[in-house]
């Protein structure tokens, strides 16, 4: 994942900072391989950035040091559960019964290691209650821990106004109620609350055909399904696509749910490393040359499992070669766009506009309404065969409950607005201010000297911390200071690269943005967190513009 010297990968080959260019092939508009020509709105574009990703390794000592500091509280761990052993200190963890010693455990005591010496220490920093609608700012509710994390008691104060960093409201879609929400109150007292019903009972309402319908529509494709469950989109229906004697690729960084997902399917998987070519064509080579294990067999499907944006990496899928890949071995592409859709791409289309490419290049799109949309669920497109064979086969159509008629006209109401069938420019404009923010911020983190990953384009930004006791101390006085971050650490992330995850929002003003700057710079230095070899300034100087907020 980390590239010694601190270089950048640039489509799937490690480069120098100093050359980010290199020469055009000839003809037809490409680079690096890569199509630019597209369609957008009838007429043809061209995508001219080169994929340039950042994962700049940390100096040595810091990585020594975060070993360190996991191997002192392991050490410590260990003599703590000596002492609880004999009673000498009180354990506070779920433990087996005296009567059912000599039953197979039901609690995993060695699998809880971490969690109980380790994450405990730290547990503060999840899993906070918030009182507000999760927009550029939020209430938190504070409470306090009267047994080192074991438990929390609220202490009746409601924390105001804290900027939000951490929720996925790409848009700024997901605010409280107002009167451009009319049309969610007037179906909430036409079709009630809930559906009561399956897909495939008398689950399936005309909204939902509406928001499959127009969901198809903005993608471009023949059909859509929509679920109500995003986590459940990807764990159901991969499944239902693939199984026995079928090969399933996967990147080795894919969300839980395409892992739970493939898992399920009883496939074959065989991950990839994160976004590298060289290493997925490999293994299509060899799939397709050596076929199934023992039997030789050719496999029954080949199916690539990617993300458009990695959400704990910041980073986005190398899709034009990976489509160039499929294409020539014959692959399938699933392709979960959840924290795409709707942040990329000129007019939100996610990875597929915003490298120009064909619809009909991905087999299978997956996507969430939890981020861009405000909403909750998920969605599956493509071919109509497609999406006509998940409707019988799906686990989800099959045995889950349809979606809330209120979440679906949210989202018909944020698809219209997204893709101005509401008479204004206002999705476009939160479109551009998004890809402002993220611009913005990411330029002047790396100013301030700061070790970030992913895509300059990607609005997910990781900040590395790497040691865990700087992970709960950031957290902590990130929040004193009235910011609400989202910290990560293993078994989440690699155990040496713990980071907070910073979400920018089209909602983030530039007086946001730029108290954030501050507070990060104060703690950079506080923290020492400033570890970027190729920091441009001490103190870099913050926009002088007035806002950055959207025009009514």
């Amino acid at each position: 994942m980390a590239n010694p010297g601190g270089g950048a990968v640039c489509n799937g080959t490690l480069h120098n900072h100093k050359n980010p260019s290199h020469g055009s092939q000839s003809g037809n508009g490409t680079k690096n391989g890569i199509m630019k020509e597209a369609q957008q709105n009838g007429k043809p574009h061209f995508y001219e950035d080169l994929i340039v990703e950042s994962f700049e390794e940390a100096p040595l000592h810091v990585l020594v040091f975060t070993y360190m500091g996991y191997g002192i509280g392991t050490l410590f761990g260990y003599f703590r559960d000596f002492l609880r052993n004999w009673g000498i200190e009180k354990c506070n963890a779920a433990v087996e019964r005296e009567e059912q010693k000599d039953f197979v455990p039901l609690y995993q005591d060695f699998e809880n290691f971490y969690t109980r010496n380790l994450y405990m220490r730290i547990r503060d920093n999840w899993n906070r209650p918030i009182c507000s609608a999760p927009g550029p700012h939020f209430d938190v509710v504070e409470r306090v821990s009267d047994d080192y994390n074991w438990t929390f008691r609220f202490t009746g104060r409601i924390i105001k106004d804290v900027i939000n960093m951490g929720s996925y409201n790409f848009l700024g879609l997901a605010v409280k109620y107002n009167e451009s929400m009319k049309t969610i109150k007037d179906v909430l007292e036409t079709y009630g609350s809930g559906v009561a019903s399956t897909r495939h009972e008398m689950g399936t309402l005309d909204k939902h055909k509406e928001l499959e319908d127009l969901m198809a529509k903005f993608l471009n494709v023949e059909a859509a399904m929509v679920f109500g469950m995003g986590f459940a989109t990807n764990s159901m229906n991969i499944p239902a696509l693939v199984g026995k004697g079928c090969l399933i690729l996967s990147d080795e960084l894919n969300h839980t749910s395409i892992v739970l997902g493939a898992r399920l399917s009883g496939a074959t998987i065989r991950p990839f490393k994160h976004n590298n070519i060289e290493d997925l064509e490999k293994l299509l080579r060899e799939a397709i040359i050596y076929g199934q294990p023992r039997t030789r067999r050719a496999w029954k499907k080949i199916l690539i499992l990617v993300e458009g944006i990695y959400s704990m990496e910041g980073s986005i899928v190398n899709l034009p070669q990976i489509v160039a890949l499929k294409k020539k071995y014959k692959a399938y592409l699933y392709m979960d766009e959840a924290h795409s859709i709707g942040a990329l791409g000129p007019t939100g289309r996610g990875v597929r506009e915003f490298f120009g490419m064909n619809p009909d290049d991905v087999d299978v799109y997956m996507g969430t309404f939890t981020k861009s949309f405000g909403s909750s669920g998920g969605y599956i497109a493509g071919k109509k065969e497609l999406v006509d064979y998940l409707r019988v086969h799906s686990h989800s159509a099959v045995y889950a409950t349809s979606m809330s008629p209120p979440i679906a006209e949210q989202i018909i109401r944020s698809l219209k607005l997204i893709m101005g069938l509401d008479g204004t420019t206002q999705g476009l404009q939160r479109i551009q201010q998004l890809a402002k923010n993220t611009k913005y911020f990411r330029e002047k983190l790396k100013e301030l000297g700061f070790i970030i990953y992913g895509n300059d384009k990607s609005p997910v930004v990781p900040v590395l911390l790497y040691m865990p006791s700087k992970v709960a101390a950031f957290a902590r006085h990130m929040l004193e200071r009235k910011i609400g971050v989202v910290v990560v650490g293993f078994p989440a992330t690699p155990l040496a690269e713990a980071r907070a995850r910073f979400c920018i929002s089209a909602a983030h003003t530039q007086e946001m943005l730029d108290t954030v700057l501050e507070a990060l710079d104060e703690m950079g230095d506080l923290l020492h967190l400033k570890y970027s070899r190729h920091r441009k300034s001490a103190r870099p100087v913050l926009n002088d513009e007035m806002s950055f907020e959207l025009d009514d």
